[in-house]
Parts: C-alpha cells; sequence; structure tokens
C-alpha cells in the first residue's frame, strides 16, 4: 500500500509526528482487545446461562431464579469494574516509564488479560450437577469470582490503549483519523467473534437437541424397541408408560449432553482468540510513540477526581454514555437470546450482528466528512435522533411475519450508522476534552478522561448483558429445554429499552461546546502559553 495513500487516510505528515506505521499499529492492537472482549462481552452470560444452565427452570442461587443472579452478577461487576476505571486513570497519569505513561500497559497485561479470559470459560463445573443443586452455589460463586477479577485485569489495559491515541498527535483532525480506523478494526474483530461463534456453537450441538416430534419418537422407538419391551416385563408397567419414561431419559440426557459440550465449545474458543489476541497487543506496543505526555510531577487521585469534575464537558459525555446504556441492547446476550430460543436458530445472531456492519463501515467511513460539514456535536445527536426512529419503527412493526423480518433487518443496518459514528466520535469527543481540560488548567489527564470512555463502554455491557439475561427469565426461557413461554416479551424488552436509550443519549450534548474549530483555537493557545514559559526560563 503506498505511503501517499496512508498519510492521507490518517492526515499525517510524512516524516513528521505521528506515522501511518504507528496509526496501523494502534488499530491492530484494538482489533486483538476486541477479540478477549466481545468473548466476555457476549457470552459470558450465556456460558453460564446455558452451557452450566444457570438459565433453566428450577435452578436456584440461593433464593434467587439462576438467570436473574447472573443478571445482578453481571450488572454489579461491571458496575464495580466501571468504577474502578478513574482510578486506573489516574494510575496512568502517575506512570512514568522509558516508553511512556499509557503504551507499557499493552505490554504488561496482554499475557494477564489471556489468562483470566481462558479462566472465565472454566469447563470444570458439571451442568446436571448445578442443575440439581449440588455445584450451584460453588459454581456461581467460582465464576463470579473469576468474571469479577477479569474486569479489573482488563481495565487496567483497556484505559491506556484509549488514552494513547491522545498521546500519538495533538491534532484533533489526524486523531478523529486515526481513531476512525482503530475502531473499524474494533468492529471487524468484534463482529468476526459474533458472527462466527454461534454459527459454530449452533452446527456443533444440533445433534443433541431433542424437537419432541412424532419423527424424532419414532426414530428412537425404532432403536430402543427391546429396551422399552424389557422395562414392560420387568417393572410391570404399560408399553404406553415404558415410552413416556424411556422418552424422558432420552430427553434429560440429551439436554445435559448439549449443555456440557456447549461449555467445552466456549472453552476453547476462548484459548483459540486469546492466542490470536496476545501478539496483537505487543505489536501495537513495539510499533507506537508517545509524543505528548506531561513530565511534571505525577497527581494524586484526588486531584485527579477534581480535575475530572472540572472537565464539564467530558461530563457531559459521560452522561450521554450513562442514557446511552441500553441503546445497543440487541447485539449483545439478549440479541442471542432472541436467535437462539425465539427465531430457534443461533446462527441468527451472527446475521443480526452482521447486519449492522454496513451501516457502520458507510459511517466509519463518513464521519470525517460529517464532522467538518456539521461538528462531531451534531453528527452525534442526529444520528442517535435517527436510530430511536427507526428502532420505534421496528417495535411497531414486529417480527412475526416474512415481511417484518425485511423492514427488520432494513432497520438492522440503519441502525449501523449511529452505532459506527458513536464509536468513533465519542473516543474524539473525549481527545478533545484532554485539549479542553488543559487549556482550562494547565493539566492533560489523559488517563482520568479516557477511564470515562471505558466506562461509558462497561456501562453499556452491563445494562446490555443485565437487561439480556433479564429479559431471559421476562419471557419464561427455559434454557434446558429450549422453552419459550412468551417469546413477545423478548421482543418488548430489546426493542423498547433501546428507543428511549437512543433518544436519551442525545440530549445531554445539546449543551456541549467543544466545536472543532473551538478545539484548534485552544491547542493554539496551549502552544503559545508553552511557548511563552520557554523562552522566561
Amino acid at each position: 500500500m503506498k505511503q501517499g495513500f496512508l498519510h492521507k487516510l490518517f492526515g499525517t505528515t510524512p516524516g513528521t509526528g505521528v506515522q501511518p506505521k504507528e496509526a496501523i499499529a494502534y488499530s491492530v492492537a484494538g482489533f486483538g482487545q476486541n477479540f478477549i472482549c466481545t468473548i466476555i462481552g457476549s457470552y459470558i452470560t450465556v456460558f453460564m446461562t446455558d452451557a452450566l444452565l444457570f438459565g433453566a427452570d428450577g435452578v436456584m442461587v440461593g433464593s434467587v431464579k439462576g438467570a436473574t443472579a447472573v443478571a445482578i452478577l453481571m450488572l454489579g461487576a461491571r458496575i464495580f469494574d466501571a468504577l474502578n476505571d478513574p482510578i486506573m486513570g489516574s494510575v496512568v497519569d502517575k506512570t512514568r516509564t522509558k516508553w511512556g505513561k499509557c503504551r507499557p500497559y499493552l505490554k504488561w497485561m496482554a499475557i494477564p488479560i489471556g489468562i483470566m479470559t481462558i479462566l472465565c470459560f472454566l469447563p470444570v463445573f458439571s451442568a446436571e450437577k448445578i442443575y440439581n443443586g449440588s455445584q450451584t452455589t460453588l459454581a456461581f460463586t467460582v465464576i463470579g469470582a473469576i468474571y469479577v477479577v477479569w474486569s479489573v485485569t482488563y481495565t487496567i489495559a483497556d484505559v491506556p490503549y484509549w488514552g494513547l491515541s491522545t498521546c500519538l498527535t495533538n491534532n484533533t483532525v489526524t486523531r478523529g483519523n486515526i481513531l476512525t480506523v482503530a475502531r473499524m478494526f474494533c468492529t471487524v474483530g468484534a463482529g468476526i467473534v459474533t458472527v462466527f461463534l454461534p454459527m459454530i456453537t449452533g452446527a456443533i450441538t444440533e445433534k443433541f437437541k431433542y424437537a419432541d416430534t412424532d419423527a424424532d419418537k419414532a426414530l428412537i422407538l425404532q432403536n430402543k424397541a427391546e429396551a422399552i419391551a424389557n422395562m414392560v416385563a420387568n417393572q410391570g408397567i404399560t408399553e404406553a408408560e415404558a415410552v413416556k419414561t424411556f422418552i424422558g431419559t432420552v430427553k434429560d440426557g440429551m439436554e445435559i449432553a448439549n449443555a456440557d459440550t456447549l461449555k467445552w465449545v466456549y472453552f476453547i474458543a476462548s484459548v483459540v482468540l486469546v492466542v490470536a489476541a496476545i501478539p496483537m497487543f505487543f505489536y501495537g506496543f513495539k510499533n507506537t510513540q508517545e509524543r505528548f505526555t506531561s513530565d511534571e510531577n505525577s497527581p494524586s487521585f484526588g486531584h485527579n477526581l477534581k480535575l475530572l469534575f472540572k472537565n464539564d464537558q467530558l461530563l457531559l459525555i459521560v452522561l450521554s454514555g450513562v442514557f446511552g446504556g441500553a441503546r445497543m441492547v440487541y447485539s449483545y446476550t439478549g440479541g442471542l437470546y432472541f436467535a437462539k430460543y425465539v427465531l430457534q436458530n443461533e446462527g441468527l445472531y451472527g446475521i443480526i450482528t452482521l447486519l449492522v456492519v454496513p451501516g457502520g463501515l458507510v459511517a466509519s467511513i463518513l464521519v470525517p466528512w460529517m464532522s467538518k460539514k456539521f461538528t462531531k456535536k451534531w453528527s452525534y445527536i442526529a444520528v442517535h435522533l435517527f436510530g430511536g426512529v427507526v428502532m420505534a419503527i421496528m417495535y411497531f412493526v414486529g417480527y412475526d411475519a416474512p415481511w417484518k423480518m425485511v423492514i427488520c433487518a432494513i432497520g438492522l443496518v440503519l441502525l449501523g450508522i449511529p452505532q459506527g459514528v458513536n464509536n468513533i466520535i465519542t473516543y474524539a469527543m473525549i481527545g478533545d476534552t484532554v485539549d479542553y481540560l488543559e487549556w482550562k488548567t494547565g493539566e492533560r489527564g489523559e488517563g482520568i478522561c479516557f477511564a470515562m470512555q471505558t466506562l461509558i463502554n462497561k456501562i453499556g455491557m452491563a445494562v446490555g448483558a443485565f437487561i439480556g439475561v433479564l429479559s431471559m427469565s421476562i419471557a419464561g426461557i427455559n434454557a434446558r429445554t429450549y422453552e419459550v413461554a412468551n417469546p413477545d416479551a423478548l421482543w418488548d424488552v430489546l426493542v423498547i429499552s433501546g428507543v428511549v436509550s437512543m433518544f436519551a443519549c442525545a440530549v445531554p450534548i445539546f449543551f456541549y461546546k467543544v466545536t472543532e474549530k473551538k478545539q484548534a483555537e485552544m491547542v493554539s493557545e496551549i502552544e503559545s502559553r508553552k511557548a511563552k514559559a520557554t523562552s522566561a526560563k
């Protein structure tokens, strides 16, 4: 690929400042990071509800229904983890190494994250023993504890990774272009996992799914006629009773075999994805360079918190992110449950997530133009209001006819636009608030500022997992038998929560005031201050 094209793509200058090689390395690290983030964010809940059978009827964790307990765990662990982000941001701002303040964490944390990811999918617990109650509390406690530790470990790498973008360059256009490409890499990395893993799990476990049809019963009875005859002779029961008992035994065995096979598929998938991701972290570390970091004395955590609250523009972005936590709930666990239990095809979850990609890619390509033409602020507001309207139409159309499914598929393509714009513009806007903070206070605080982006992401994942698993309970899904009491309830929860979230997240950004023109003026003033301070020495 010609260097001239890459310089144009990233808005870089040959031989000066950040170079395309660094932008690509930064993006590759994000690609690998999303292998790990996605298998946890989308599948740890399914691993617990479906592979370990916490989502089966009758499974209780203490006095709480198993699926509800998993939902509470996901929400609580993620909120706890999100609250750790400001602490990690402060740690990043205090970090001083020969490699910089953000970059070294790509090197230090790659292997620990990999190990904790694999441990989250430990296949050592028996689905049958969890179902009958003998391992329920133990399994929930162990997996829950490992998941909390994973969350903290991931934070230690995630916060500095996104903070690194402000250390590569202070040019908002270049930084925006780099983040655009990085987010595209992240989207592709996440897409690979969300598209192919359900197809794999669905194909491997298909043979264990007993459909309870006359054809299935006839096949079983044809192969087991002698066993049924022996039951009649030895137990003194009728043939009909023997058939019913035998089929029930076969179904029980197939349901447990389905769960136990599923847990091993997830474990092996986690190992494969971790092995692929770790070298990408190291590649990102080796091929990037920090240029804009402060050499002043490291600030305390308390001081950083004060800086955070002085950055009122950043807090508006955080508030928007909190309000928008449910805008993409369909792309998390809830979407997988809908495909698996309502549409009766687990592989369709990959199609659901894949449909969002075209709109997201188009949005990613258009973001630089949209930002220049309409500013980041108004681009963000417009696409989320548009997304809310699209989801409202999908809700009223429904899903219970082929033509309705076609309209919903078109809606998912269109929903890729706010998703793609949000994934890029939010990071760029936070980068601008770092400059805003330096202009306002004389301190940059990259770590504490970008900790807010990871906090937003984790709140979204927490809300997505919580609503998804909770909707499983509301819809009356039995993860062992694949029965669904109220499929419409699952649709209602997933879509209505998205509509509300899309509209709500746009509101705080109406008050955001760091425009592209304002950011350029602030950077110019910052450079002028530094020049005066240097000449005065």
